[in-house]
């Protein structure tokens, strides 16, 4: 299915919506300026993510998924299985489970869990968390199909 079409406000209607990285790249990305460089980004980290061999799930929120023409930053939701551990982790990929690295080095503001970290919430609720704005409102968000 599809990415739905942005609504009056230029966000993604609430709601956690499926797309291949491919399709993600194709909506979003651009090959030059503020938004292809936030593309260069969020494509590396993806692969750094996948390299670890415990990604479960890859959410991307903010104002990438929008349509602003010049993102600021990529934000990503890294969720890991259980079995992950970052000191086991590809040394390269480690800057990624690093709040402030992360986003010195990839220009990327990444948060990551682990299911079992959770205590009074589930996965799910956690996702959903990451739809809502500032403002208050809520907008639709994207989970990369692995």
């Amino acid at each position: 299915m599809p990415l739905p079409e942005f609504n009056a406000s230029g966000d993604l209607p609430p709601g956690v919506h499926r797309a291949t990285l491919n399709e993600v790249l194709q909506r979003f990305g651009s090959a030059s300026g503020q938004r292809g460089m936030c593309t260069l980004r969020l494509s590396h980290v993806y692969e750094l993510a996948q390299r670890t061999g415990h990604l479960w799930r890859f959410v991307i929120f903010g104002s990438y998924v929008t349509a602003e023409p010049s993102p600021n930053d990529v934000d990503v939701i890294l969720v890991m299985d259980d079995a992950f551990r970052v000191e086991e982790c590809p040394i390269e990929s480690r800057g990624l489970f690093d709040h402030a690295v992360a986003q010195a080095r990839y220009g990327v503001s990444i948060f990551w869990i682990r299911p079992g970290l959770l205590i009074d919430e589930s996965i799910e609720d956690f996702i959903k968390y990451w739809q809502l704005k500032r403002d208050g409102s809520n907008r639709g968000i994207v989970e990369v199909i692995l």
